[in-house]
């Protein structure tokens, strides 16, 4: 730590826990409570009960996270390719040309503005002809990708930045073909950045709701939509359930993405 003194590391820690216990850690705990139980008519709950759970992981539940988890995953692949690409092709021009510039300010746009806007855009865009995409599971995954590249293309730029250009100039002298530095040398070297920009835009993606809430057809329904209508609906308990099931379900995925970026940082 960078407080050295033993009554200052103290100090430290009570007030990270002052600060971190009623901000993140309660809030998490009283969900994760509430999903263990029926009735909350006092301080603490009453009647412990899993059913709420065993709704969760069934049914119309299952089909929400089925739904929520191929749409992130969709997405921030989707949105990795794009924001690498422009990454890669922004790292080659210069630090502040104009195009670099334009190109920083596009792809940032989308988190700059509410995503709302942004669910709003896409479908005044994509409900007339050539592009009809209102109605279908498409926009959803489209509005999806265009919130979150701007995270994969952030990421993937600050890396590309760091690169050490020996080693493509090497490959490059010993008579390697652009494609080959690319993925043979280039991208491994990404390798680290591209796995947290994955991660990084799958968890966003997982908890998107406000795009959501105006793209969504009706056999698309990802979770998120249903613990907010679950909710407010006056289902607590049941939303609750389902809360911890989405919580959980993107830390898997997170933990495997996390052992991925672990054995790349080896390389």
């Amino acid at each position: 730590m960078l407080v050295h003194s033993r009554a200052g590391r103290r100090c430290a820690w009570a007030l990270f826990a002052v600060l971190f216990v009623p901000l993140f850690a309660l809030p998490l705990l009283v969900i994760l409570v509430a999903s263990f139980s029926s009735h909350w008519s006092g301080a603490f709950p009453s009647g412990p009960t899993t059913a709420h759970y065993a709704a969760a992981v069934r049914g119309e539940s299952l089909q929400a996270l089925t739904t929520s988890l191929v749409t992130a995953l969709t997405a921030s692949l989707l949105a990795l390719a794009a924001g690498t690409w422009a990454a890669l092709a922004a790292a080659a021009m210069r630090a502040r040309s104009i195009g670099r510039k334009v190109m920083d300010a596009l792809f940032v746009l989308p988190v700059a503005v509410p995503s709302v806007v942004v669910g709003l855009a896409v479908l005044v865009a994509y409900s007339q002809p050539p592009l009809l995409l209102n109605g279908t599971r498409w926009i959803v995954i489209l509005a999806h990708t265009i919130l979150v590249t701007a995270f994969a293309y952030q990421s993937v730029s600050a890396a590309a930045l760091r690169l050490d250009p020996m080693y493509e100039q090497a490959a490059a002298g010993l008579g390697a073909r652009p494609s080959y530095v690319l993925l043979r040398v280039r991208l491994p070297l990404l390798l680290p950045s591209l796995n947290a920009a994955a991660g990084l835009c799958f968890a966003l993606s997982m908890g998107e709701l406000s795009a959501t809430m105006m793209l969504y057809p009706p056999d698309w329904l990802p979770l998120p939509v249903l613990i907010f209508t679950a909710t407010d609906r006056g289902s607590l308990f049941t939303g609750s359930a389902l809360a911890v099931v989405l919580m959980a379900a993107t830390l898997l995925v997170l933990l495997a993405v996390s052992r991925v970026r672990t054995k790349a940082s080896y390389r």
